[in-house]
């Protein structure tokens, strides 16, 4: 497949501040493609750069072999943007929303009302149809959102954080929607700080930091580069987190991964083998364990690696 979108070196300045910093990316069309990193790391001035609403200041950017700023009246022409936040008018009903989109599109009445209807049926809204947004609750909301970005079928969606702050079943029924959105050829561009998100959504990942890529692949792949093997050691008190690092760190001399949550410990392994001897010593050494885990490295301890963070952008647990 070609490369719907291309980057090379783009660089945004915002006063004294370096937002991007010769960012490249190549995303294949047809897939879904995540966009990884903390709060500030620079995913949501890339999406408005690729959308035409920005200018980068330097390096160079195509979407579908159109250069985003010579040739912006062609990109968005086939690219639609779902921000962060619902961008549908509260005081209409989702039908008269859908409406409205459709002939500033520039459908005639019966074309738009018949997409409307449509988009409706297909993101489960039919019966909330005459209700005015503002009674939504942030599920619908957000499906609304997405459904007015589909209006026209664009052949690329860039979706920014579309999950912020909804339920777990809201989560859920958006993630469907992507799914289906891009199993019918559209391309979507998805920054997220979820991590499971993208893990179940995205064919490859980047993960950005301070405005430059510092990890390319799929999510096998950026969990591989942490290590094949992973110890998770749930502790019964966080007053033992001390002890419990000074005990892997003498089983295997390195290999502790950061880690967010204060009762939990997590360890690279070279063989699932040595997780029973770290088990043993720290039961040597006093250590309550509530419960303990061996597998692949989350992809949320691979951000850690990278960044020294977790996707929220607070400090990771350290030693002290």
């Amino acid at each position: 497949m070609p490369n719907a979108i291309e980057t090379n070196g783009l660089v945004k300045r915002f006063g004294a501040t370096r937002a991007l910093d010769g960012v490249d990316l190549r995303i294949r069309e047809a897939s879904v493609y995540g966009l990884l990193g903390p709060n500030g790391a620079g995913k949501t001035t890339t999406i408005r750069i690729l959308a035409t609403l920005l200018r980068p200041d330097a390096g160079t950017a195509t979407v579908l072999g159109h250069d985003v700023v010579r040739e912006a009246r062609a990109v968005r022409q086939q690219v639609s943007l779902t921000g962060q936040y619902a961008s549908v008018d509260e005081d209409l009903t989702g039908y008269e929303n859908l409406v409205l989109v459709a002939r500033l599109l520039g459908l005639g009445w019966r074309a738009a009302r018949d997409r409307a209807a449509e988009l409706l049926e297909a993101f489960a809204l039919t019966d909330a149809a005459g209700r005015q947004v503002q009674t939504y609750s942030g599920g619908m909301r957000r499906r609304i959102d997405i459904a007015a970005s589909l209006v026209a079928i664009p052949r690329i969606l860039f979706l920014d954080e579309p999950t912020t702050g909804l339920d777990p079943r809201s989560r859920n029924q958006v993630w469907e929607l992507v799914r289906r959105i891009a199993a019918e050829g559209t391309t979507v561009l998805l920054t997220t700080q979820y991590l499971d998100e993208a893990d179940r959504l995205a064919q490859r990942l980047a993960v950005i930091d301070h405005g430059r890529v510092i990890a390319e692949g799929t999510s096998r792949e950026l969990k591989a580069s942490v290590g094949a093997n992973a110890l998770h050691v749930r502790l019964a008190s966080a007053d033992q987190r001390e002890r419990t690092l000074q005990v892997i760190e003498r089983v295997l001399g390195n290999g502790v991964l950061p880690a967010a949550d204060s009762m939990e410990v997590a360890a690279r392994l070279e063989n699932p083998a040595q997780a029973a001897t770290i088990l043993a010593a720290l039961t040597e050494g006093g250590v309550e364990v509530a419960g303990f885990s061996v597998g692949n490295p989350s992809l949320d301890e691979v951000f850690l690696a990278l960044t020294g963070r977790p996707a929220d952008g607070e400090a990771p647990e350290t030693k002290t």
